[in-house]
């Protein structure tokens, strides 16, 4: 997690978590115990903050359309805070403010509505508490470990029908959060990624459905490992589709074992985007130093630098991969295996127009992937240089179209988040290749 290095922003991102809305006695307007109540925003709570400190697990907080220019923390468990409108229920930070919705309560739900122009993040799922540590996410250029022992992980959460865009590092957050559900959801001009899963070991995460582009990084993925999945997603013209580290900055590296599967990963040159931290441009996915991963039946085409590419980082060699069943054409490399000598075990199988499976001998240790056909390898080194145009500020990015709305979003009950070690149904084999090019 990046912590800032300046004292003056770590104040103002203190003071605007601390302050997102003030709090009356727990009994001053609670919902009596019971069946679950609907909480409405603004009819009978002026503020969503004040609406969420009075909702016990399993409520509804309902907030009607309208401009919302508040910073929310949902800190109780099983708690749904869903917009009854997701294009114009709209929590807005006027680029004054940090995060628009930071969720610590495991089980809670946010729902069909929209997250703009926020300093760092649009919605945060996260098991830190501790406000110090949560306003690393407000941005710099250094790290800390987090220790997982003082900090275990989030468990329990969902993000379904969000449309973030505008925010200055990330769309959709989940940081040491785990059992969670990412669906139906819209990622647009964030100088970071549009969703990134971070810190999880096992996550029991998936991220679905989703529609990402004009992101510096469409999907992030990072010292994040174990059931995770990554299905039926569309990252489209962004500067890089999608992006698998491993991070010895942070804690639980290195990132192994995820599965992306009918992803569509086209077009990710974009110009109409803030620059990448790294300077990437032009790549489909990323694979850095991690291991053990799956990517399968997804399209990938268009994009200047490589469709696959898998390079070794710091520490952590990149082995184990299997890349089989995808369609990967009209890039400037369709596959390309970085610093092969050191890889081990990364195999390449029935890749469309570029039928080139295997990259490395097979791991002596027996590391997935060591049991591809032999043929010939992708191309090994370096990729086609893109020159990366320059960034725009994620302020500039243009504003996303009215994204489709939750069914029945004004009188669906609330439905909470799985309950802590229970996998959403993943069905990744639902997920066929998408047609195309």
């Amino acid at each position: 997690m990046r912590i800032p290095r300046c004292p003056a922003l770590v104040a103002a991102v203190l003071l605007l978590a601390s302050c997102a809305g003030p709090a009356d006695d727990a009994g001053d307007g609670r919902p009596p115990p019971g069946p679950p109540a609907v909480l409405r925003v603004p009819a009978a709570f002026p503020t969503i903050q004040q609406a969420v400190d009075r909702a016990r697990p399993g409520d509804l907080v309902l907030v009607g359309p309208g401009v919302y220019r508040e910073s929310v923390r949902v800190a109780t468990g099983g708690v749904v805070l869903r917009g009854a409108d997701r294009n114009r229920t709209v929590i807005d930070g006027e680029f004054r403010r940090a995060n628009g919705i930071t969720v610590t309560g495991g089980g809670s739900a946010v729902e069909n509505l929209t997250v703009r122009n926020h300093l760092a993040n649009g919605l945060l799922f996260t098991g830190v508490t501790d406000t110090a540590r949560q306003s690393g996410a407000g941005g710099g250029t250094e790290y800390e470990r987090l220790d997982t022992r003082r900090h275990p992980p989030l468990k329990g959460f969902r993000a379904a029908y969000v449309t973030a865009h505008n925010n200055a590092l990330y769309g959709i957050y989940a940081f040491d959060a785990r059992d969670g559900l990412i669906e139906h959801a819209y990622a647009s001009g964030h100088a970071d990624s549009g969703i990134y899963v971070g810190q999880c070991r096992p996550c029991r995460t998936v991220v679905r459905e989703n529609t990402v582009e004009h992101n510096a990084v469409g999907l992030e993925v990072t010292n994040a490992s174990e059931e995770l999945y990554f299905l039926g997603n569309r990252a489209r013209r962004n500067r890089v589709g999608a992006a698998v580290n491993s991070d010895d900055l942070e804690s639980l590296a290195p990132q192994h074992r995820a599965l992306f599967a009918g992803n569509t990963i086209t077009d990710n040159n974009d110009a109409d985007s803030p620059e990448q931290a790294d300077g990437g441009f032009g790549i489909g996915i990323g694979v850095g130093g991690g291991q053990g991963n799956v990517l399968e039946r997804n399209l990938v085409a268009g994009n200047r630098r490589a469709g696959i590419l898998l390079t070794d980082v710091v520490g952590y060699p990149v082995s184990g991969n299997r890349v089989r069943g995808n369609r990967v054409t009209g890039n400037g490399a369709d596959l390309v295996l970085s610093a092969p000598g050191r890889a081990s075990g990364n195999c390449f199988t029935g890749n469309g127009e570029h039928p080139r499976p295997q990259a490395a001998p097979a791991d002596p240790e027996g590391a997935p992937g060591g049991d591809c056909e032999a043929t010939a390898p992708p191309v090994a080194g370096r990729a086609p240089v893109a020159a990366a145009p320059p960034g725009r500020s994620f302020r500039l990015v243009t504003a996303p179209p009215p994204q489709p709305g939750m069914p029945a979003a004004a009188t669906a009950p609330a439905r909470p988040a799985r309950a802590a070690r229970a996998m959403p149904p993943a069905e990744p084999a639902r997920y066929r290749l998408p047609a195309g090019r």
